[in-house]
């Protein structure tokens, strides 16, 4: 039987990408592990241009010119995901999506910035945008079927996340409210000067579409639940012959083993006791946020972050 990391190839190519800052970009990016998003180009105004040599965020000593088409100097993007018990959150065969965060390239983080403007309707953002669900190309929920997961595009977007983002208290608009103010607003090309000009004397035949107030919302949480569906814990896990389980327990090296295989580098394993709670994927960004190519990294800065014991981790059924 193929391994896991041999059957998601046609999303993540061999790649070589473990020093978190150098002082140019890459030479080749075509030996990398790539992973490229849909985005939902339809539903917002960006439309800013960038050069297929764009760096690669934490490969870059200095900010770039065209700050729309580099993340910095946040650029070690987390894509979090919790597995909640006490309560049950979100379905019995599936994770359910905690955030998208802009790490700095050392492991520190930035928080409540100015890039993009604060938001407190994020649920009205995304219904008057008519956010749609981009499809999913990932091979993992093939290994194990969901019964929740929806296998290609079709519904909204707000209607996925009123299933797989949810909070473990209060409500699901707070929770994205927390996470779009706190982190979605330091990353800097989600800033709406990268978006289509409201000046009306803007030249029609370039900006199709005027910038509209919350475009950088609806991009932020499509590229976010883009991320989420290329990345199935579930799956990997129970690939590996891991599963919720009353009884049985595993150990941390075979949980971040299994993970591995998903992009080919760590994956950062939290506990909150000996209870397997959440997962931390690295990524740097090759272009914007927006519309860049994702690239798999070891996560920075994170070690001993996880709290997990080295044997006798939890993994209760929801």
């Amino acid at each position: 039987m193929p391994s896991l990391q041999s059957l998601t190839r046609n999303i993540f190519h061999l790649a070589q990408l473990q020093t978190p800052l150098l002082s140019s970009p890459p030479s080749s990016i075509s030996d990398q592990k790539l992973l490229s998003l849909p985005s939902n180009t339809r539903a917002t105004s960006f439309e800013h241009t960038c050069p297929i040599d764009s760096p690669t965020s934490c490969h870059n000593s200095t900010s770039y010119p065209d700050s729309c088409c580099f993340i910095y100097p946040g650029g070690q993007l987390l894509q979090t995901q919790f597995w909640d018990t006490s309560p049950s959150i979100g379905p019995d065969d599936s994770w359910t999506l905690h955030g998208l965060w802009p790490d700095l390239c050392d492991g520190s983080y930035p928080t409540y910035c100015h890039s993009a403007p604060i938001y407190h309707n994020i649920t009205a953002i995304l219904s008057s945008h008519n956010a749609s669900l981009p499809p999913s190309t990932s091979e993992l929920t093939s290994l194990v079927p969901s019964t929740s997961e929806p296998s290609t595009t079709g519904g909204s977007l707000l209607s996925y996340m009123q299933r797989y983002w949810l909070p473990n208290r209060g409500s699901p608009d707070s929770f994205w409210e927390h996470e779009w103010n706190k982190h979605g607003t330091c990353i800097n090309t989600l800033a709406p000067s990268c978006y289509a000009s409201t000046d009306p004397n803007t030249n029609t035949d370039v900006a199709t579409k005027d910038y509209s107030s919350g475009d950088e919302v609806v991009d932020f949480f499509t590229r976010a639940v883009s991320l989420f569906r290329e990345l199935d814990t579930y799956a990997a896990l129970a690939k590996a012959g891991i599963l919720p389980s009353w009884r049985r327990t595993y150990r941390r090296e075979e949980i971040s083993e299994a993970l591995k295989e998903v992009t080919g580098y760590d994956v950062l394993v939290r506990c909150r006791g000996n209870r397997l709670n959440e997962v931390w994927y690295s990524f740097n960004v090759k272009g914007s946020l927006q519309e860049g190519t994702f690239i798999p990294s070891d996560p920075v800065g994170k070690m001993g972050r996880g709290g997990c014991p080295e044997g006798g981790v939890r993994y209760l059924p929801k």
